[in-house]
């Protein structure tokens, strides 16, 4: 692995935009702190050079990751047999007159989210505090709040891998779904950079997320019809960010409560027929009052989907579980959050990853299914 990596090194030497560096771990690069050592890593600094590292690995056989904030991975201890292609370019061009955003795949997320909201644009204030990189975004189509990228996303640059072209694909042609795309889990192809249509009158999109509505002061009075309402995008952006430290769910590199994956597992969409079952799972254990009071929402024709922070609370895990000496542990903040305490293993959170999905499944009937994507580990064993 170390020959081809070198015969790699060769393939791209004088590239513009591209260095190499034998000092890379995953456990720097991730907001969860986890993950071993990679045979090497090629950093990025432009779309181009983006495309020609990951072509070049193509052509050569060799496995690679490519890593932009790492925000959304589990990655195995110890030393992989890999490539790590660091996303480092992040231009982020707009258009005030058309609402139109262009960031590379690189740019921090939270940067593209200000710089529209600073450039007088709406639409994306709702996805503020969301760590990870703007190409991760539509990989598995990024939500928050009652927002979704795709309600924003004209077209992503795309390196397709099988044919070494780069074209401007449309949203339309990425099946975006809840927190998924055909982009996620496939390595067909890597977004080397995102196109975004934004609001050019300073507002939000509609406000859908009622924790959200009241903490910006909507009344019933006010609501009118659901998912009308809107703010400034600024003042928008500024509750969510508010709501979003007060669960934990904004990367701080001083604070292991937010030393997370974000949310880690989506909440379940399941038949409706089984919305039952699961309810009188819940009347069982806790009564019929609980049971009434289980969120369930329309998700889609004879589909309903679930809150996977609501069941994992009602299967007995409270937040900070396992308790104050284990390494991994709920967020103290929020239990859809388990966070690295400063020196865990991925084999640790795995591992309380396994017992929370198993709890959820014993006392629900309901399997729990993980948000991040796994690299060389796996939550099934």
């Amino acid at each position: 692995m170390t020959h081809r990596f070198n015969e790699l090194h060769d393939a791209l030497r004088g590239v513009d935009g591209i260095r190499f560096a034998d000092d890379f771990r995953f456990s720097d690069a991730t907001t969860l702190h986890l993950g071993g050592r990679p045979v090497g890593a090629v950093h990025c600094a432009t779309p181009d050079a983006l495309a020609t590292a990951v072509s070049r690995a193509d052509s050569l056989d060799l496995p690679l990751l490519v890593v932009g904030g790492g925000s959304n991975l589990v990655v195995a201890d110890g030393d992989l047999p890999l490539i790590a292609v660091a996303v480092d370019c992040s231009e982020i061009d707009i258009d005030t007159d058309t609402g139109f955003l262009r960031a590379d795949a690189g740019a921090v997320w939270d940067d593209v989210v200000s710089a529209s909201i600073d450039a007088g644009l709406g639409g994306i204030e709702c996805l503020s505090g969301i760590p990870g990189s703007a190409g991760a975004t539509p990989v598995q189509n990024v939500g928050a709040y009652g927002a979704e990228i795709a309600d924003v996303l004209t077209r992503v640059l795309l390196l397709d891998r099988a044919t070494g072209t780069v074209e401007w694909v449309s949203a339309g042609a990425l099946d975006l779904g809840y927190r998924t795309s055909n982009l996620k889990h496939t390595g067909r192809g890597v977004v080397l950079a995102i196109e975004l249509q934004l609001r050019t009158d300073g507002l939000s999109a509609p406000l859908r997320f009622g924790e959200l509505a009241r903490r910006l002061g909507v009344t019933a009075a006010d609501a009118g019809a659901p998912g009308t309402v809107r703010r400034p995008a600024s003042a928008v952006r500024d509750a969510v960010l508010e709501l979003r430290r007060g669960k934990g769910m904004v990367h701080d590199p001083a604070d292991h409560d937010t030393w997370s994956a974000g949310s880690f597992f989506t909440n379940p969409v399941i038949a409706t027929a089984d919305a039952a079952a699961v309810r009188d799972a819940v009347a069982r254990l806790h009564g019929a009052a609980v049971a009434d009071a289980m969120p369930c929402y329309p998700a889609g024709e004879g589909h309903s989907k679930l809150s996977a922070a609501w069941l994992i609370e009602r299967a007995g895990f409270v937040r900070g579980y396992p308790g104050p000496e284990a390494s991994v542990r709920l967020s103290t903040l929020h239990t859809l959050a388990l966070t690295n305490r400063g020196g865990a293993t991925t084999a640790d959170l795995v591992g309380l990853a396994r017992e929370v999905r198993a709890g959820v499944r014993d006392a629900f009937g309901v399997t729990l299914h993980p948000e991040p994507v796994w690299v060389g580990v796996d939550i099934d064993g």
